[in-house]
Order: structure tokens, then sequence, then C-alpha cells
């Protein structure tokens, strides 16, 4: 009895909301809906927009099914080792079940002293028999489980080199759409020479977004009904805030936003785009205007879209992150790590209200 309770307790595990191989099969399908969205959005007369919700979809499949592998690669590895480190008991169980397998039932029930310690082993036989069968049960569903994480990391390289190259696919054409785009309303036209000139004369981005803001005057939108329950304009965790100093003690009116290799990055809100394009040491750098008076200094991407003096609706793609893709096999060996992906690229942003910078939490909703 002892050893049966041993195994009762070995054999329990964690509830889980969701299974991490169930996990990892949903971010498959919503991979392969993504592909399907990739399809029809050439039809469609909003392609940007279409375009934009696919290459989203892409991000947050492929997001999931890295998080779902990562997921089932520590289970499987629980689950064998768990296995392994309760062989003998397993096998006494096993060795217990054959032997009554193999006994006709009317044996099973004598018992040397007698009548009563027959009565007395049928009573404990009738305990233990259901207790067994329970112990049988959970065995073979966790030997199934290990048996279904193994077809998962198999059929999974299939899976991601499908969604990358789909993913990749789905930027280009948001690229391609982006240029093309005409029904974009323009508040302004660029003024090509001015811009240049500030661009020349600023030595720093306060000195530039100061000369932004007190060269247009005109009414644009304005977001500051939603202030402060704004979302940031890329996926990803804010690891530095504002005026808090770097590792080299360099302290930035902004905050460091962490995401993935080729993020999609979006405005949250209407806003005229005041500057789109390489700007001091701040790399490619696209300013936007959500309100009067106040810019949005969003920096650190690879590409920017969209042109000066443009109002875009809420949602927009403004740019794509840089950095390498990981290829599939690479993303298998992570999992089996137990990473899920790392957020290598930084996105800088930061928030002016007339001259002066101010904390972005005050209009960005992130804490």
């Amino acid at each position: 009895m002892r050893v049966l309770a041993f195994i009762c307790a070995l054999l329990a595990g964690p509830v889980w909301a969701q299974s991490p191989a169930d996990a990892a099969q949903d971010a498959a399908v919503r991979l392969q809906d993504a592909q399907a969205a990739l399809d029809a959005a050439s039809g469609r007369s909003d392609r940007v927009e279409a375009l934009t919700e696919t290459v989203q979809a892409y991000e947050s499949g492929l997001a999931a099914l890295r998080d779902g592998l990562r997921r089932a690669a520590i289970r499987q590895r629980t689950l064998e080792t768990d296995l392994n480190a309760r062989s003998e008991d397993v096998a006494r169980l096993l060795g217990v079940l054959q032997t009554m397998g193999r006994a006709p039932a009317p044996i099973l029930l004598l018992h040397p002293s007698g009548p009563t310690g027959t009565a007395r082993s049928g009573m404990m036989l009738a305990e233990v028999t259901p207790a067994l069968q329970d112990q049988v049960t959970a065995l073979r569903v966790q030997l199934e489980e290990v048996a279904i994480l193994r077809d998962l990391q198999t059929d999974a390289l299939t899976i991601l080199e499908d969604g990358l190259e789909g993913a990749q696919s789905a930027r280009a054409a948001l690229s391609a759409a982006i240029s093309d785009r005409t029904d974009l309303p323009q508040r302004f036209a660029e003024d090509a020479v001015q811009t240049a000139l500030l661009l020349a004369s600023s030595e720093t981005l306060e000195a530039f977004a100061t000369g932004l803001v007190d060269s247009e005057a005109s009414v644009g939108p304005d977001a500051s009904t939603v202030k402060g329950a704004i979302p940031l304009p890329v996926g990803g965790q804010v690891i530095r805030q504002f005026q808090e100093p770097d590792a080299a003690g360099i302290i930035r009116p902004g905050i460091l936003i962490a995401t993935r290799p080729r993020a999609l990055v979006t405005t949250p809100v209407s806003a005229t785009i005041r500057y789109a394009g390489p700007l001091l040491d701040y790399g490619t750098v696209v300013i936007l205007e959500p309100a009067a008076d106040t810019l949005w200094v969003i920096a650190g991407m690879a590409e920017a879209f969209g042109e000066v003096g443009q109002i875009v609706p809420d949602g927009t793609p403004i740019g794509l992150m840089g950095g390498n893709i990981t290829q599939a096999q690479a993303i298998l060996n992570e999992s089996a790590q137990g990473s899920a992906g790392q957020r290598t690229e930084t996105l800088y942003l930061e928030v002016r209200d007339r001259q002066s910078a101010v904390n972005p939490a005050d209009w960005f909703a992130f804490q």
C-alpha cells in the first residue's frame, strides 16, 4: 500500500488551463489563418489595412507558437524526467498488474488463514484494484502526452518555416501597398528645402523638434481626449523608463521598448506625420503630431512608412524594426532550451509638449 500511495503522489501532475501541445497547435492554426488572410488581401480595396492585420496576425501567431513550443519542450522534459526517476515504481506497478492478470479470479480471493482471511483479502483487493486502474490510466495519459509532444516537435519545423516565409511576404506586400497608397488626407505639403535647413542647423533632437513645432500651426488631429490610455506603437516591454540612465549613465527623456526583430510599428491614434527619415544619431525616425503642439518621436526603426504632411488613421503602419529573423531550426533549438525568443530590437519613444519633453506615461498606457 505504501508503494501504491507513493505512485499516486508521483503521478499527480499540475493542472493546465491549456496544455503546451494545445497552445502550440492553436498557434499553428492562427498561422494558417494568417496565410489565408494574405492570399485574400490582394483582392481587397483596403489593402494596407488588410495587410497590416495580416502582418500582425503572423507576428502574434509566431510569438504564440514559440511560446507553445517552449512550454511543450519544458513539459516533455518534465514528463520524461519524472518517468525516468520513478521507473522502478512503475515497473512494480506493471508487475502487480501482470500477476493479477495471470491469476484466476477465485485463486486471488483465497487466503491461507481461512474464510476470514479470504474475506479480508477480498475487501482489500476490491479497494486496491480501482486505485491501480487509476494509476494505469494516469500513466497511459502521460505516455500519450509525451508521444504528442514529440510529434509536435517533429512537425514544428515545417510550420515555422511556412510562418516565417508568410510573414516576410506579408511585410513586403505591405511596404509596396503603402508606397502605392493615395487615399490619405494631406494636411500640408512638405517643404523639402526648409526641412533640409532645419536638419542641418539642428544639433539636438530638442532643437529639431522645436523647429517643427514652430513651422506649422494648422489644425490637425487631437488625441488629447484619450491621453493616458493609448497603447504603445509596438508590441514589447518597456526596459528603460523616462529619465532613467542607461548602462553608460546617459539620460534621455524618453522610454526604451524592447521588441522582436522586424516587428511592425503603427500609430495607435490618428496623427500627422511631421518627419520621416534619418535624424542625428537616432537612426530612422518618425515624428508624429497627435495633438496641437505635441510631438511623438519614434526612433530606432529600420524602415519608415508614410509621407510628411499625411494624416494617418490609428493602426496605420509607420515603420518596421530592424534585426535578423531567426531561422526555423534556431527557433526550435531555442525552444528546446526553454527560451521563447529574445526581444533584441529597441524602439525609442519620446513625447514633447511644446518645447519640453514630458513623461510618455502621461500619454501611453504601459505601466
